[in-house]
């Protein structure tokens, strides 16, 4: 029963993934560089975003050191338009392509069991308590987080 589970959480994962993967091939540079509304993140800003989130992915789910912890300052530390963005949109939609094939390669590796294991930012005592806070739910929370992103983007299509 708990591979029924996983499937249908990875299964959902993997589609925000394409259907990102889909907008980005369709965004512009000049669109990603715009505001999604009016005093609000710039695509840029949200792409960087998602890239530093995906990448802290890595350790959070004991899948080794981030590719890109240079982007944490920028996209996760400090809102849009507060530090200037010294990364082209090109080197972005680059690293996002590479940060989800290196989690893409680690998820379909772990096994039913570990889905289940707490992840690195939980203590085993806390985890002891609270065991829904494991790797899969890391999965469905970053799944919940890039669908909310995605719908953003998406408005910079017109």
């Amino acid at each position: 029963m708990k591979e029924v589970f996983i499937k249908m959480v990875l299964d959902a994962w993997n589609l925000k993934i394409k259907e990102t993967d889909n907008l980005l091939d369709k965004l512009t540079d000049e669109q990603l560089l715009k505001e999604i509304s009016p005093n609000k993140n710039r695509g840029i800003y949200l792409l960087g975003h998602l890239v530093a989130v995906n990448d802290n992915m890595l350790p959070l789910l004991n899948f080794g050191e981030q590719l890109y912890p240079q982007l944490d300052d920028i996209f996760i530390n400090s809102p849009d338009k507060s530090k200037p963005i010294t990364i082209s949109a090109a080197e972005l939609r680059q690293y996002w392509k590479s940060i989800n094939l290196k989690l893409s390669g680690h998820i379909s590796s772990l096994q039913a069991e570990e889905w289940f294991q707490k992840h690195n930012s939980i203590s085993m005592e806390d985890f002891q308590k609270e065991q829904h806070r494991n790797k899969l739910n890391i999965i469905i929370n970053r799944t919940n987080h890039l669908s909310y992103h995605l719908g953003q983007l998406a408005l910079l299509k017109n």
